[in-house]
């Protein structure tokens, strides 16, 4: 890492980490899931969107008739929500402070995304490309040659690349200030568990979020139409180096969302339209996901499943979506994903829909951390993501589109 960077890092650590008071994250992913000694999530956790999502274990209201929750499941952390109310359906350790690795890409998107034109060229600079560590992600951007940012963007979405993120990080003012940009938009969002020390993700000191700060933070990502453009697009081509003749060639770039693509035995999801996965020795495999079947949209997050099963993190994606669609209408829900704070709730009118009362008796479950088979169920409320224009939700029923996005060819 440069003297700039662990400077910068340094900076930023002193003067937002005591009013953030942010707990360390929790280890590795353990070797064995039955182990007694595995890290455990805190008595006390934050509250925010509902007191039930601030409770150790599974969360959710069950109800006669609904279907269970896969026992497969072995994520320490993980959230349902429907995307146009924001209601929570059902959530495992919600606040739990993790590791977040790339999908905290989603945030440094959602925060600089909107600053610099999609047109916009830049030539890269030495500078820019160093103090990535070791083992980062890249897409292959090179120094001393240029890139229109858009270019630069699905290096980010697509391929998880580190060498995209600092440079993007450059133009938008440096390390300290990109890092600063980012813990601000997160405190707008109420993403309060959630604090950046590296804005491409990889494993820093002190560096967290949790699953529902994740969810929240993809929700508002994918009310910008770049922001979906990006995160749903499986394949693309990105500029290589400068060939015989002075011809720029380029080269194909592939998602590494494996529910898009379909890669290493993961079955591609039917409606997936993004959004990010991570994985780092630290964090674990993490992935927030996002599928529409018919009028509903549905959102997951996962953080570190401890199955030791390869892939495990987009198996329990899916068995989680399914699960979702499938028990749609069934459940009261356990808390919601709540507005930016510049957003007016208190009158009601620019609030989310509100959840609609359970015509038959609910109950709350609260299974500790490594039980598993717990009656699960859910409602999902029709339509797509609430839209935020301004200080205004409007109903955008034409996102997202599967069929509009750039797929894989059929195999």
């Amino acid at each position: 890492m440069s003297a700039v960077k662990r400077t910068a890092l340094a900076v930023v650590s002193a003067a937002l980490l005591p009013a953030l008071l942010v707990a360390p994250a929790a280890g590795a992913a353990d070797k064995d899931p039955k182990s007694d000694d595995k890290p455990k999530p805190p008595a006390a956790m934050s509250s925010v969107g509902g007191e039930l999502l601030g409770k150790a274990g599974t969360q959710v209201r069950l109800a006669p008739g609904v279907p269970v929750l896969p026992k497969e499941l072995s994520a320490r952390s993980w959230i349902v929500a429907d995307a146009e109310s924001g209601e929570v359906l059902a959530a495992h350790n919600a606040h739990w402070r993790l590791a977040p690795a790339s999908t905290l890409k989603m945030l440094f998107a959602d925060t600089v995304l909107p600053r610099l034109p999609k047109d916009q060229v830049y030539k890269v600079k030495p500078k820019d490309l160093e103090g990535m560590g070791a083992g980062s992600s890249e897409v292959g951007v090179k120094e001393n040659l240029t890139y229109k940012v858009h270019d630069l963007w699905l290096g980010v979405f697509l391929k998880s690349g580190n060498d995209a993120v600092h440079v993007l990080t450059a133009m938008n003012g440096g390390l300290a200030k990109t890092v600063a940009d980012m813990n601000a938009h997160a405190r707008e969002l109420q993403a309060v568990d959630t604090f950046v020390v590296s804005p491409d993700g990889y494993d820093a000191p002190r560096q967290v979020s949790s699953a529902y700060d994740l969810t929240l933070i993809a929700r508002s990502g994918m009310q910008k139409k770049d922001f979906r453009e990006y995160a749903s697009t499986a394949r693309a081509q990105f500029p290589g180096e400068v060939g015989p003749g002075g011809k720029r060639e380029t080269f194909e770039i592939q998602s590494t969302n494996r529910l898009m693509t379909g890669e290493n035995g993961v079955t591609p999801y039917p409606g997936i339209a993004g959004v990010k996965n991570g994985n780092t020795t630290h964090a674990g495999a993490t992935f927030t996901g996002v599928a529409q079947r018919g009028d509903r949209v549905l959102l997951v997050t996962v953080m570190n499943p401890q199955s030791g099963e390869s892939q495990a993190v987009y198996k329990e994606t899916a068995q989680l979506l399914d699960w979702g669609f499938q028990a749609s209408g069934k459940v009261k829900p356990v808390g919601e994903l709540v507005a930016p704070r510049s957003v007016d709730t208190s009158s009601g009118k620019n609030a989310p829909p509100a959840a609609k009362k359970s015509a038959v008796p609910v109950r709350t479950a609260a299974v500790e951390e490594g039980s598993s088979g717990a009656g699960i169920a859910l409602a999902v409320a029709g339509g797509a993501l609430v839209l935020l224009a301004g200080a205004v939700f409007l109903v955008n029923r034409r996102w997202p589109l599967p069929a509009l996005a750039r797929r894989l060819p059929r195999r």
